[in-house]
């Protein structure tokens, strides 16, 4: 982190059937001394004990602004989802500078979606559901990903201005079983399968499938009107070129007060 071995990658989430990109994920990696790329389960088992999640998602989100400020010059109408994590919600040190940064670019509301995993969103405490609450104020929104349990409170996600859902297209197929009142999900045995997208969306939430990897999966999500897919189908994370990269850079003394805590922290 101290010296700057962080880079963004950029996956696109398309519309369906067009297949046209109308998002993209974020993603941090980190690269070691020999230049080496490591992916988050590698990093993870480091950074979340040592309190670094609050850096990394720090940098991860000054990125992100610049980067849909760029996509704005051009007039590309392309949001970018965000990862985000509940201790970097629930951190004093770093939530009221993730906030500041927001508020002074809350006109990218429309733009910027935070995302989290469906485990850590179920256990959120009060600190971070107030914090959600006060960016959902400055006009932006939340998805949920890694969803495994599709018998969810939707008026819940209402309530927290989550407007998107992110399910493995595996996991999604894997749901549906035929019954003699037609194709269900197991999770949801009195809606008709290709009702469940309508159901999302009446709350205010649509659906994405991720992790395509195959035509026909794409032919049996098309079925259950799904909208948006996401996946090595469509388009592996590739990283975003040196020279925009370098643009993305953030101050000096940007990182500083989060990396300093957990250095004094360490000692």
């Amino acid at each position: 982190m101290a010296d700057n071995r962080v880079d963004l990658y950029l996956q696109p989430i398309v519309g369906l059937p067009q297949r046209r990109t109308v998002f993209y994920e974020s993603y941090s990696r980190l690269r070691d001394e020999t230049g080496r790329v490591m992916m988050p389960a590698e990093y993870l088992t480091v950074a979340e004990p040592e309190g670094l999640m609050t850096s990394i998602d720090n940098l991860l989100l000054f990125r992100c602004v610049q980067i849909v400020r760029r996509l704005a010059k051009q007039d590309r109408k392309v949001g970018i989802f965000c990862n985000v994590s509940t201790s970097s919600l629930a951190d004093e040190t770093f939530f009221p500078q993730f906030l500041e940064l927001l508020a002074a670019n809350r006109d990218l509301a429309g733009a910027l979606i935070f995302e989290l995993g469906q485990a850590a969103f179920d256990a959120r405490g009060s600190v971070e559901a107030r914090n959600m609450g006060k960016l959902a104020e400055l006009g932006f929104r939340f998805s949920l990903d890694k969803v495994i349990d599709l018998d969810i409170d939707f008026q819940d996600l209402a309530r927290s201005d989550v407007k998107f859902l992110k399910v493995s297209a595996q996991v999604l197929l894997d749901e549906l079983t035929e019954t003699d009142d037609g194709l269900v999900l197991r999770s949801m045995p009195d809606l008709a399968a290709q009702d469940f997208a309508s159901l999302t969306r009446r709350y205010g939430v649509d659906l994405i499938a991720e992790k395509v990897e195959s035509e026909r999966q794409i032919v049996d999500i098309l079925e259950l009107d799904i909208q948006y897919g996401q996946g090595h189908l469509f388009g592996e994370p590739r990283p975003i070129r040196d020279a925009v990269l370098a643009e993305t850079d953030p101050p000096a003394d940007f990182l500083r007060p989060t990396l300093r805590g957990r250095t004094s922290r360490r000692a």
